[in-house]
């Protein structure tokens, strides 16, 4: 009777201690998971896919928002306080950001620290704000004095933003590098394998005008072939005028223009307004991941693009090319 209390006490306590140390493993497991911020969406989606379950990834900004304008939380301060690596999209497209590294007071994530990560380094640029030799300055509205920063709607770039990440993982967790590396490997397969699809369905197109409210689209429309002609915004980030509409009215009435282009994080009124007096549609597109019910990664942002494109191009009877 004793010896068998014995035993059944033993193998009672043999249990907790594995339960415990299995506990243990996994929580060792997961610390040892790098804390990774980024500035938007689409970071956060390359970032997860080439970290895979190596990391934890947060984005301080929401999809569908005005990148241009976020408030420097105290919130955010603290996130970027316990992270190993921040990423940003870099040039002056966040200039709230240095707001944030400097109220977090964590070295590591400084400029030039190892968590420190730029994702446009080496993208193609678009748009460079240069006019008669000298370069354009604030003055002419939200103008990006280094380079479209949208540069992430090619998908080429997203290949060379996704090297950026890597380097960076690889920096802050160089026993992770061959597992980074792969997921790398794969990426850059996807985006290959998608975008003789994407190009396929878009090629009818080429050559077609369109509209579009804030100036976002340069290197999408470069890679894809759209040509943005005018824009609602008088200048980048300025309301228009309506002289500035009318204009505009009158040329897409001329040149047969049947396509406007939105953001969701612009208002509405006005492109509506347009549309009433053209016939032209309104097509609210995302410009980042999570930019719209449905658009859960980078792949699926330039799926959903392009197929509300060619289903709008068709809709408005806009004939493709031989």
């Amino acid at each position: 009777m004793l010896k068998d209390k014995i035993s059944k006490s033993v193998t009672i306590l043999s249990f907790s201690i594995f339960i415990f140390f299995v506990s243990l493993n996994a929580g060792n497991a997961y610390a040892k998971k790098l804390k990774v911020i980024t500035t938007s969406t689409d970071l956060k989606s390359i970032a997860e896919y080439i970290g895979g379950d190596k990391v934890n990834v947060e984005s301080l900004t929401k999809g569908y928002a005005n990148p241009h304008e976020v408030d420097a939380k105290p919130s955010f301060m603290v996130k970027l306080r316990k992270a190993d690596v921040f990423i940003r999209i870099g040039l002056d497209l966040e200039q709230w950001a240095q707001l944030l590294i400097d109220g977090a007071r964590n070295p590591h994530i400084r400029f030039g620290a190892p968590g420190h990560v730029i994702a446009s380094v080496g993208v193609d640029l678009q748009g460079l704000a240069v006019r008669g030799g000298a370069m354009i300055d604030r003055s002419l509205g939200d103008v990006h004095i280094y380079g479209n920063p949208h540069f992430w709607l090619d998908p080429l770039n997203g290949k060379i933003m996704a090297q950026n990440i890597l380097e960076g993982l690889k920096r802050n967790s160089p026993e992770n590098a061959k597992y980074f590396e792969e997921n790398k490997r794969l990426f850059d397969k996807e985006i290959d394998t998608r975008l003789i699809k994407w190009m396929k369905r878009m090629k009818p197109y080429s050559g077609t005008n369109v509209i579009a409210y804030h100036r976002s689209w340069p290197n999408f429309s470069k890679r894809f072939g759209i040509n943005v002609v005018g824009y609602v915004e008088l200048r980048p980030g300025i309301a228009p005028s309506p002289a500035h509409i009318a204009t505009l009215i009158k040329r897409m009435k001329s040149e047969d223009i049947r396509v406007l282009i939105e953001e969701p994080c612009y208002e509405t009124k006005i492109p509506k307004f347009i549309s009433s007096k053209t016939d032209a549609s309104v097509l609210t597109l995302p410009v980042s991941v999570e930019g719209l019910n449905g658009v859960k990664d980078y792949f699926g942002l330039f799926d959903y693009i392009i197929d509300n494109l060619v289903s709008t191009f068709k809709k408005q009877g806009i004939t493709p090319n031989d």
